[in-house]
């Protein structure tokens, strides 16, 4: 199969980086849970009953503040699918109302909240949710009842060498546990694949899944900081210091989301790195993304028409929602993994809609499914697929707006399209002469077997008065153009770079949207832009590609395809 860039995901599956590494986010819980890993340093602690109220002052009293959270719901795992289930994570009381403190990625999506305290199974909680930080990963519930005891914040700075406990319910077992270690580091980059936080504290006492949100705590019983993630290999993990939580869960605490849309989501990445997004586990109810109409198993490919995940963090995605206030209008673009489509949206405006979904191939009959080629003038087919094994170009034509048409060459040789262009300056094109088209995607594969710098165009809605014109750089630079025919200029209507790219003499598949006046450009299956054009406003014509040349040549460009259909 030579397309679509949106073909079954198996690499979800491959390079998921599961959170339960970080701690436990909603998995399966399992039957029987695996043996715990042996922690650094145990500490021996006397049983203890919860104490009635107040602030714990010692280290044996932690555990009565200290809760374990199962989270039950629908949730879509990129390696096993859409499943009903629960996940364990820890947290810790910060109020005697019952107020406590947890990860996001052990809350949000889920439809039940289940609260044991202090490893007291007798006795179960049901909690609210009162405020998430997707972006900080930090949540505050509210556990029903009062009088609880709870967990004061350590007043003094931070140092390497302070010596800190870990408590929590490690691998989703009801035992409660401590582990002891040291702060290795004051400050580290938080930033990972379910989060983007500035700085971090990293020390060494050992955390498992299931610890998730527990209270990293010092010899006096005061929380240092909240655990989020753990990297054993090395022997490091992470906890959300003082500083950069307190401020966020005192506005939690008020029932307002901080730097959230209300996804329960992970930074995912094609294995070569030309698709990228935000895969989503869960969507909290009510939430903006949940209004947009963003579910479980969707991967959102943008917001604000700005790719998101290209460095496999969760950064981009949380400066574009820092950037913005909460009832702010935001488009996104969402990648449906379930039927491939592509859907468009905003955040606090219009709900998702079809953008398109690239064709797919019959493997029993080498079809492609909706081909519906040899239809009347009137009514476009809605897909064509052009595979150049004709001899000659039949049904297209070529022309040149710039440069000497005498040193440009293009033929079809082995099923491929050949443009050679031996000319600087040289402004070449290919246009399919039968349909005329309101709406199409035009989408191709393009490799470089000359210099490396040419331009590949896609042009859509040519006809007497002009085009637009979607120009991508091999190194690596793209541009939208409106071409106006009466005057022979070309008006640039939008332009930028993209990592998508591939470089040097390689393989890139690019794809073009055109809507009426509304533009989007794709580059290896990445959303790089889309813009409504107003000035110009070329409503229908005829689709093409192009190559253009600067001044290093030879330019040889070969299209394996081109696929023209109706979005």
């Amino acid at each position: 199969m030579k397309y679509p860039f949106y073909k079954p995901l198996i690499w979800l599956a491959a390079l998921f980086l599961a959170v339960s590494l970080a701690c436990g986010a909603p998995t399966p819980a399992p039957t029987e849970a695996p043996p715990p890993a042996q922690p650094a340093q145990p500490v021996e602690t006397e049983p203890v009953q919860p104490a009635a109220s107040g602030a714990v002052s010692t280290l044996q009293d932690v555990k009565g503040a200290v809760i374990q959270i199962e989270a039950q719901g629908a949730f879509v795992d990129p390696e096993i699918g859409e499943y009903v289930g629960a996940g364990r994570g820890s947290g810790f009381i910060i109020d005697p109302s019952g107020l406590a403190v947890t990860n996001n990625h052990v809350v949000t999506g889920a439809a039940l909240l289940k609260v044991w305290i202090g490893g007291d199974t007798s006795k179960t909680y049901n909690a609210v949710v009162l405020g998430v930080s997707e972006c900080s990963d930090l949540a505050v519930i509210d556990i029903d009842g009062e009088g609880f005891p709870y967990l004061e914040w350590y007043a003094s700075p931070v140092t390497v060498g302070l010596e800190v406990y870990l408590a929590g319910f490690p691998l989703g077992e009801t035992e409660y546990s401590l582990t002891k270690g040291i702060v290795s580091k004051e400050s580290a980059s938080g930033e990972t694949d379910w989060s983007s936080i500035e700085s971090v504290i990293v020390h060494d006492a050992t955390g498992n899944p299931g610890n998730s949100g527990g209270p990293l705590i010092t010899t006096d019983g005061k929380v240092v900081g909240v655990h989020y993630r753990s990297r054993p290999n090395a022997n490091q993990y992470f906890a959300i210091g003082r500083d950069a939580a307190v401020p966020i869960l005192d506005e939690l605490k008020t029932g307002k989301d901080v730097d959230s849309i209300g996804v329960n989501g992970v930074a995912v990445m094609s294995e070569d790195g030309s698709i990228s997004g935000i895969w989503v586990s869960s969507v909290e109810a009510g939430s903006p993304a949940d209004k947009t109409g963003i579910t479980g198993g969707d991967v959102l490919l943008s917001l604000g028409d700005h790719p998101l995940a290209t460095d496999g963090t969760m950064s981009d995605y949380c400066d574009i929602i820092r950037t913005h206030q909460p009832a702010d209008t935001v488009d996104v673009e969402v990648l449906r993994f379930d039927t491939s489509e592509v859907l468009a949206g905003q955040l606090n405006g219009e709900t998702l809609a079809q953008a398109y979904t690239f064709g797919e191939t019959d493997t029993s009959t080498g079809d492609v499914a909706g081909d519906t080629t040899g239809g009347t003038a009137e009514e476009p087919p809605a897909f064509y697929l052009e595979e150049f094994e004709a001899d000659e170009l039949a049904n297209w034509h070529w022309f040149t707006t710039s440069g000497d048409e005498n040193l440009f060459n293009i033929h079809t040789e082995a099923g491929k399209l050949i443009f050679d262009l031996e000319g600087v300056d040289l402004y070449t094109y290919l246009v399919y002469d039968p349909w005329i088209y309101e709406r199409v995607v035009i989408e191709t594969s393009a490799e470089n077997r000359g210099k490396n710098t040419n331009n590949v165009g896609l042009i859509c809605h040519a006809g007497d008065y002009g085009w637009y014109e979607f120009s991508i750089s091999n190194g690596g630079e793209w541009w939208i153009w409106a071409y106006d025919a009466t005057t022979d200029q070309y008006d640039m209507l939008a332009s930028g770079g993209s990592t998508a790219v591939r470089m040097g003499k390689d393989i890139n598949q690019y794809a073009a949207v055109c809507d009426s006046n509304t533009l989007s450009l794709y580059i290896n299956g990445v959303h790089t832009h889309t813009l409504t054009e107003k000035s110009y406003v070329f409503r229908e014509g005829q689709v093409g590609i192009g190559v253009s040349s600067f001044n290093v040549l030879p330019i040889i460009l070969e299209f394996d395809w081109i696929n023209i259909y109706e979005p």
